[in-house]
């Protein structure tokens, strides 16, 4: 066979990856497994012999943007690429199982969370499928709207608790993982081929294939998968199934490698960081969820026991200069052991991210955040005081289910009181098939959007006078790349897991010019502020500026 004709013969799969960095690991690892197995990547969907959509589903907004990925792809591929296969992977296919391969007959596969690492067996059923059904007329487009409306109904009609497949704490029998497979019904003559597990318990391990989608200097490194907290608000352990923690060997192994391949940043990620390695202890049982009860826990662990504190002192002896950075803890599982091991490390980055979701008792309660509003109080007075120079991000949800103009303002007082460094608002949005979806009392969209605007205004003022203490300091930075003309016009950034961070920030329209684009230890990727240097210096390596200016969120620099 000549070379002409074995490229002719090379499958070629692009990839659409939406919502966190959690998810983005799992596109990484799909791209690294289909890599292994000779499948060539490419960005160009036309010629391309599959397409995979890794969803999101976390709120209903990340949930529609999902939807239009898929049916945009299936549209795409029917008009002018009938033989490529459509593939649909993510949270969307692990909470809608049964119901969406009915509702989207056009996409070839649909694949869960566990099948990640064996995407490519996925991929050539997909194509060979693909091919029985090109003689079939495509199904109607334009149904976004109508698909959308469907998922909706379905997930209101789920029940808050399923034993048989949502239980936050998990039994032998659920962690006996099946497949789930829809009939074969007569509407459906060529179903798409379904492969999720109801109950994930996949985690990744340092010789997973993996090709990254960071630049070279940072990557996420996800130390555990699953959750067990039972958050109202919230469907993620009905998606990602129970806490699992990774072992710390295989952590620091592939840490060691990424930092051998020129990392200079370790974004540590997982539901809840803070809960790592408690459900690696002997005899583990339920699940420990309130600060007394976890503090008691790990007190009692044996000497030689894996938590994040050992994690974080065993990744911080690796020789070289990178930083560690800390994601997704939970306020009800900070210890004053996680406090002193932050301080001591130098390579830990003087950066927390903690959702606290609201401060008011009531709303916690409702919440089920397994924390009040004293607590949260002094937790961080505890942590500010045990790691100077710290930033705390955090994250609230406004508008939720029986939050009245009172409950509200004692979390504007906390944001005008507390001063946090980093912060994010979400406005309520309405899962159905969690509890709080069923609760009374829900508030309208617009009282929800306005509660935002309002605790945003008040974030404003607090993030400006933040960044104006950094002026005059020197700071060390990790220099991302270039600032193009349209990035300094505009800074707009958002999370689906850390809520609208800004809008836009005016004070950038006023940088002319040539300047990079760097980060501090106070910001993480994606999510946070910006710092504008004017001049040359290496990308992707550390170096010290000095702060001589700032705009609403972001800061301004010159060189050493």
């Amino acid at each position: 066979m000549t070379a002409s004709q074995k490229a002719k013969n090379v499958r070629r799969v692009g990839i659409v990856s939406l919502g966190c960095a959690k998810n983005l690991v799992d596109a990484e690892i799909m791209l690294g497994s289909l890599l292994q197995q000779g499948i060539e990547i490419t960005n160009d969907p036309a010629g391309a012999d599959a397409i995979i959509v890794n969803t999101c589903s976390f709120i209903d907004a990340a949930q529609e943007e999902s939807v239009d990925a898929i049916l945009e792809s299936t549209a795409l591929r029917d008009a002018d690429h009938r033989g490529q296969a459509v593939i649909v992977s993510g949270c969307m296919p692990q909470r809608f199982r049964e119901e969406l391969p009915k509702l989207m007959p056009e996409v070839d596969a649909f694949m869960g969370i566990d099948q990640v690492a064996q995407v490519s067996n996925i991929v050539d059923q997909a194509i060979a499928a693909r091919a029985r059904k090109i003689a079939e007329p495509a199904p109607k487009t334009g149904r976004a709207k109508a698909v959308k409306a469907r998922i909706a109904e379905l997930d209101a009609a789920k029940p808050d608790s399923d034993e048989a497949s949502q239980s936050l704490r998990g039994t032998d029998r659920l962690n006996r993982t099946r497949k789930s497979v829809i009939p074969l019904a007569a509407e459906l003559p060529a179903a798409p081929l379904i492969d999720v597990h109801v109950r994930p318990n996949y985690i990744p391990q340092h010789d997973t294939p993996r090709f990254r989608l960071t630049p070279r200097h940072f990557a996420y490194l996800k130390i555990a998968e699953g959750c067990n907290h039972p958050c109202t608000f919230c469907i993620i352990p009905r998606m990602r199934g129970s806490h699992r923690s990774r072992t710390q060997a295989d952590i620091v192994a592939e840490a060691r490698r990424l930092i051998a391949e020129g990392v200079r940043e370790i974004n540590l990620i997982s539901q809840d960081s803070t809960y790592y390695g408690l459900d690696l202890r002997a005899n583990h049982g339920r699940a420990i969820a309130s600060p007394k009860k976890f503090t008691e826990a790990t007190r009692s662990l044996p000497a030689d026991a894996t938590t994040l504190c050992t994690l974080l002192r065993e990744l911080n002896s690796i020789p070289g200069d990178f930083w560690i950075r800390l994601l997704y803890t939970h306020p009800a599982h900070w210890t004053d052991d996680l406090i002193r091991t932050i301080a001591e490390c130098p390579k830990v980055a003087r950066y927390v991210d903690m959702p606290l979701q609201h401060v008011d008792d009531t709303m916690l309660l409702r919440m089920r955040r397994e924390t009040d509003g004293q607590y949260i109080r002094d937790l961080i007075a505890r942590i500010r005081a045990g790691i100077p120079g710290i930033a705390i991000r955090t994250t609230f949800i406004v508008g939720f289910p029986g939050e009245t103009e009172s409950h509200f303002k004692n979390l504007l007082g906390f944001i005008r009181d507390t001063r946090f460094e980093r912060l994010g608002v979400f406005s309520y949005s309405k899962e159905d098939g969690t509890v709080a979806g069923r609760m009374e009392a829900q508030l309208s969209p617009k009282v929800r959007q306005r509660r935002r605007e309002r605790a945003m205004a008040e974030q404003h003022a607090v993030a400006t006078s933040v960044a104006q203490s950094f002026v005059g300091r020197e700071l060390k930075v990790l220099v991302e790349g270039k600032a193009s003309a349209k990035e300094l016009q505009k800074a707009n950034v958002s999370s689906w897991e850390h809520g609208l961070i800004r809008e836009t920030d005016a004070g950038t329209a006023a940088l002319k010019g040539n300047y990079l684009i760097a980060r501090g230890e106070a910001d993480a990727p994606d999510i946070d502020g910006r710092i504008y240097i004017r001049g040359n210096l290496p990308i992707g390596e550390f170096a010290k500026v000095r702060i001589i200016g700032h705009t609403d969120y972001d800061l301004i620099a010159e060189k050493c």
